[in-house]
């Protein structure tokens, strides 16, 4: 029986940025030097994938500090923790490593910067979100005020409006983070933005590599974790520029097939903390079922690389 024909769409960039990368090598460096187990303080990136296989190898996960041995190492996640955490660790004479991605550490320290000449800062983020708990707590209470949409900025109260800085969290939809930031402009004239953009060149190479590809398809499959924050942007920024069906799986079985059914065109992506393997595997289902024709759409060229901290990469 001849199988019906299809043509996938495969955005590039996808799937692992340099950040994660990191973060992943450092668990796994951190198992080589210490053994067996290591505390990882939340998921090291967003996919249960990526987790499960660090468990497998005896990571042990954890969402608090207060649930590390002290005799252990710890690694706190990719996205960053309040300074209260390093802080605690330090306290009880703890071995650990700050996976922290380096572009949110670059957040952290112009908030800080900031702070320092006077400012109060708002960020633009999602409430909840680790990266947000973990940049808000680089700062004493109060000193940080979070918006998440347009209608936000009209919320907040200041303690003065001409001395304002704005952050945001590095995994937004470049797109509605624009008009955040212009409400905020036209509310605060005097207010300070970032050197340059907080939101980071993988996240925004994803998104545009999705832009390229909606108005040539039927559906969108962003392969992604849900509660990835860039993999749920994805799936936003599809719907946006003209893809009705954009829908986040987190692996090929969850891929609902009679969605599919009539559709000729097919764009798949991967958020930043999703493998390869998950990708190939969406592949080859594809592949199984359609006659398929595959066009790589590449918007970018990733060449960024992260080093690991230098306790790793000296002899135990």
């Amino acid at each position: 029986m001849s199988k019906p024909p299809l043509t996938l769409y495969l955005a590039a960039p996808r799937g692992f940025c340099a950040g994660v990368d990191r973060a992943i090598k450092i668990v796994e460096m951190a198992l080589t030097k210490w053994g067996a187990p290591v505390y990882v303080r939340h998921e090291i990136v967003h996919n249960r994938f990526v987790v499960d296989s660090l468990r497998d190898k005896g990571a042990v996960f954890v969402e608090e500090l207060d649930e590390c041995p002290d005799d252990r190492p710890v690694i706190f996640s990719a996205h960053g923790v309040p300074k209260s955490v390093p802080s605690a660790a330090q306290a009880r004479n703890m071995t650990f490593v700050d996976a922290t991605c380096p572009l949110v550490s670059k957040v952290h320290i112009e908030a800080e910067r900031h702070h320092q000449a006077g400012l109060q800062m708002v960020m633009i983020g999602h409430e909840g979100h680790p990266e947000t708990i973990g940049t808000m707590g680089q700062l004493p209470e109060g000193e940080v005020l979070l918006v998440e949409t347009v209608a936000d900025v009209a919320t907040i109260t200041p303690r003065d409006p001409a001395k304002l800085a704005f952050i945001t969290q590095t995994t937004l939809s470049v797109d509605d983070t624009i008009d955040i930031v212009a409400a905020l402009r036209a509310r605060f004239p005097a207010i300070v933005g970032p050197h340059k953009e907080d939101i980071c060149y993988a996240t925004t190479n994803r998104q545009e590599a999705v832009k390229a590809i909606a108005g040539r398809i039927d559906a969108l499959l962003v392969i992604g974790a849900p509660n990835s924050s860039n993999s749920k942007r994805l799936v936003e920024v599809g719907k946006a520029n003209g893809c009705a069906y954009s829908q986040l799986i987190q692996r090929a079985a969850d891929i609902d097939w009679r969605a599919l059914e009539g559709a000729t065109h097919v764009g798949v992506t991967a958020g930043a903390s999703a493998p390869e393997v998950l990708i190939q595997e969406v592949l080859d289902a594809f592949a199984d079922r359609f006659d398929l024709t595959q066009e790589i759409v590449e918007t970018a060229v990733e060449n960024v690389e992260f080093k690991v901290p230098r306790v790793l990469r000296e002899p135990a």
